[in-house]
């Protein structure tokens, strides 16, 4: 019996152990589990499309050490993260979901049908920590690539011996030509991912700062109450004070600017407590018993005083770096100017699509000139792809002279309109036809109404990021399903019209 025909897929049953999908086992001898599965679930489907092996690796890259309890399999740990987001739910939710579906647990890489979770629902905080941007990125080239002869996508990755070639030695520069000529299309743009916070006005952010104050007082005079007295914070008169603004449907400019003012005399007198109650445990080898959160949280309160104390003083209405939320400190406003949403709060985000898989060239948490990431997202698709792209696409932002200078010395054309004044003959003219942009734009829309882009619910500055690129790696999944799906039909309407032919000619 040849190797091709035993080959057949079986699944790793511990958790804590990953078995290649590609091991080899007698047909007829499947268990009980995968034989009562359908081809034709989507998760069923989705697991064969999967690379599993190559993305596996570059999770597992993390655990070098030996010692201590093994970790999680990592295609367990991928394939939750894959459902939780295709699927958009709370990271509870995802593991009831996993625990109650055979085709969930199939994805896993289980061998048969089991009533226990994968783990625990608050290991989601860690993978995510572990599920860094730059890893999930590679994933999605990996992705990518794996099925562009099978599903005849036309980027083609360079060989193995020139991928691991240094890309900065052979960039061409001017008029030089590079080995590999320019090929495909790279379309760009820029949004913005918002955190679920609560809008946030002034009034809230002090308010909530002042709040947070008094239970670290709390927590610190529970250490020391035996030396000193309690520090007066006047809690109930400054919660009423916070509450006269906060609850008004309108407030006016003067009582908003008074309210303000009070509620930022009772924080600095917080803050000044907090200090002092530090300096006291300190002066007397006291443990104050505060997490690393709880530090940072007194490092925030003082950051939110600084700013707003200067706002109030000078009336101007923003400030660099603003905290809008004590709990978030990392979120930015984000001013776009759009219609019905002129300020975002959240991340802004940089994607590129590429024959319609699309790729994370930047996330920042500041606002930041979408011109200035061109060259860094032509360079990333140089590094991916071994060339450059033979087109670009973008708004108007993208098409200044530094940046139609740097793609004309490599060959790049940029699609976009052109600068200066038009003529009579080019008033409503535009390179760019109707439609052609739609890809990226899709993209977004997809994201925020179907993903959960529009409402990014991790807390922590580095799971978010995660969060976000998370997403873009289901876009390309569900692309890759697409793929498959589509080339599937084209090979049975072939066949079905050369079975047609064959008759034909027999008769």
């Amino acid at each position: 019996m040849s190797a091709k025909a035993i080959k057949s897929k079986r699944k790793p049953a511990s958790r804590s152990h990953y078995v290649s999908p590609n091991q080899l086992i007698l047909p007829g001898f499947e268990t009980p589990f995968e034989q009562q599965l359908t081809t034709n679930n989507r998760w069923v489907k989705l697991s064969n499309l999967i690379p599993w092996d190559r993305i596996v690796s570059k999770y597992n890259i993390q655990f070098k050490s030996k010692e201590g309890r093994p970790p999680v399999s990592g295609r367990i740990i991928i394939g939750a993260v894959i459902i939780k987001h295709m699927l958009n739910l709370t990271d509870e939710e995802t593991i009831n979901q996993i625990e109650e579906n055979m085709f969930m647990q199939y994805f896993l890489g289980y061998s048969s049908f089991t009533n226990e979770a994968p783990f625990d629902s608050s290991l989601f905080v860690d993978i995510r920590s572990r599920l860094t941007p730059t890893i999930l990125d590679e994933i999605s080239y990996i992705i990518a690539i794996h099925h562009q002869d099978k599903l005849n996508i036309k980027i083609t990755a360079p060989e193995e011996e020139k991928k691991e070639k240094d890309d900065d030695d052979d960039r061409p520069t001017g008029n030089d030509v590079s080995a590999l000529p320019n090929q495909g299309r790279l379309i760009m743009d820029a949004t913005v991912c918002p955190q679920a916070i609560t809008f946030p006005t002034d009034i809230k952010v002090i308010g909530s700062a002042r709040k947070k104050s008094e239970e670290l007082i709390d927590k610190l005079y529970a250490q020391i109450k035996h030396l000193v007295e309690k520090p007066r914070t006047y809690r109930e008169l400054a919660k009423k004070n916070y509450l006269n603004g906060a609850k008004k449907k309108s407030i006016s400019n003067k009582d908003k600017y008074n309210i303000i003012g009070q509620q930022l005399r009772f924080l600095n007198r917080n803050n000044e407590s907090i200090k002092k109650l530090q300096d006291i445990c300190v002066e007397n080898e006291i443990d104050p018993k505060l997490s690393e959160i709880d530090r940072k949280y007194i490092n925030t309160l003082s950051t939110v005083y600084d700013q707003q104390a200067q706002m109030h003083r000078t009336g101007d209405k923003s400030v660099e770096h603003r905290i809008v939320n004590i709990h978030q400190p990392h979120v930015r406003p984000i001013v776009r100017g759009k219609a019905g949403k002129k300020t975002e709060f959240g991340s802004k985000i940089q994607m590129a699509t590429i024959n319609g898989y699309a790729f994370l060239d930047r996330l920042d948490w500041e606002n930041f000139n979408e011109a200035k990431t061109l060259e860094q997202s032509v360079e990333s698709y140089k590094k991916k792809f071994g060339f450059y792209p033979k087109e670009v696409l973008g708004d108007n932002i993208y098409g200044n002279r530094d940046n139609r200078a740097f793609l004309k010395s490599l060959g790049i054309e940029f699609r976009g309109k052109k600068l200066g004044r038009p003529s009579k003959d080019q008033a409503m003219s535009n390179h760019v036809r109707p439609g052609e942009r739609n890809p990226i734009e899709g993209k977004f829309g997809q994201a925020k109404l179907a993903y959960g882009m529009d409402r990014i619910r991790a807390k922590v500055q580095n799971t978010s990021e995660s969060w976000i690129s998370s997403i873009v790696l289901v876009l390309n999944l569900v692309r890759l399903m697409r793929l498959a799906s589509s080339c599937l039909s084209k090979l049975i309407i072939r066949y079905f019209a050369q079975f047609e032919i064959n008759i034909k000619l027999a008769l």
